[in-house]
């Protein structure tokens, strides 16, 4: 059986390491924390068996089989930055490019996206979606929102508004049986949440969450479309709470232990999406 070879990431890591004997230089050029780069590469060394750097007080120096391995990952990278860079439009004066996690771009950007127009009328708006934060070294944005925990989103990045974890489910599933009887859905990094409220409201007959998702804006799409009752972001489930699709339940509102992160290069263009997602985002309403 053929292995499945290491993934793009840690590949990434390695070239950058590698041209720059040094993590911390690595890691600002990938946009990730220096611990994410060595995770990396310990991976990849681990993966291969072999080490590929010898870690010295003052920075990096290549073993053999790292030496080894420089030329067929810098000639990948090379061949992959040409194949992709025909598909990407040429920069202009008037754009702005956006790259965000695939659950901000449906349940946050999309739904203002005509006033955003209408304030930018002459903005020409580039948005590559992604769910992890390694995603975003494959591309060079203007506007990076990522998810993840503040440890591994990168530099330079704040967090987007008053995140907390709310339980959000469709109003007509919640008419139907108690909210405990109906399908418990939990995304990724809300790990052991539900058990923790249903321990909290005394619900001692309940499993766990029948369905886990990898992203919070496929949660708000099930709760939306009936499947269940949704553990998520209160900034992915906003929307949907305040035109009524959705309704909160007051059995949540912690802190997110994984969060939505912005990170934006300086320009006018920026500064004005910034100004206007952050005028989009508000606290969830909670039913009673």
């Amino acid at each position: 059986m053929k292995k499945a070879i290491p993934p793009l990431t840690w590949f990434r890591a390695f070239d950058a390491a590698a041209r720059h004997l040094s993590f911390t230089i690595a890691a600002q050029e990938l946009g990730l924390t220096q611990s994410a780069v060595s995770q990396h590469i310990r991976a990849l060394e681990t993966r291969l068996g072999a080490q590929l750097f010898v870690r010295k007080p003052k920075g990096l120096a290549l073993t053999d089989a790292g030496r080894l391995l420089v030329p067929d990952v810098a000639a990948a990278m090379v061949r992959l930055t040409a194949a992709t860079d025909a598909f990407i439009p040429q920069a202009t004066s008037l754009a702005l490019s956006v790259a965000t996690s695939v659950s901000i771009a449906q349940w946050v950007i999309a739904p203002g996206l005509r006033d955003f127009q209408q304030r930018h009328p002459n903005l020409q708006l580039r948005i590559m979606t992604t769910i992890w934060p390694d995603d975003f070294s494959a591309a060079t944005a203007d506007v990076e929102i990522r998810f993840g925990a503040f440890d591994v989103v990168g530099k330079n990045a704040r967090r987007l508004g008053d995140q907390q974890v709310v339980a959000v489910a469709a109003p007509d599933l919640l008419a139907q049986a108690p909210w405990h009887r109906l399908p418990l859905i939990e995304p990724v990094g809300v790990s052991d949440q539900w058990s923790q409220i249903l321990a909290r409201e005394n619900i001692a007959d309940r499993a766990a969450p029948l369905v886990y998702v990898d992203s919070h804006g496929l949660a708000v799409d099930m709760a939306v479309s009936g499947g269940g009752v949704a553990l998520t972001n209160s900034l992915i489930a906003g929307p949907a709470l305040a035109d009524g699709r959705l309704v909160a339940l007051p059995i949540a509102g912690h802190p997110a232990k994984e969060s939505y992160f912005i990170a934006a290069n300086a320009s006018p263009a920026s500064d004005d999406f910034l100004r206007w997602l952050d005028g989009r985002l508000s606290p969830p309403q909670s039913a009673g």
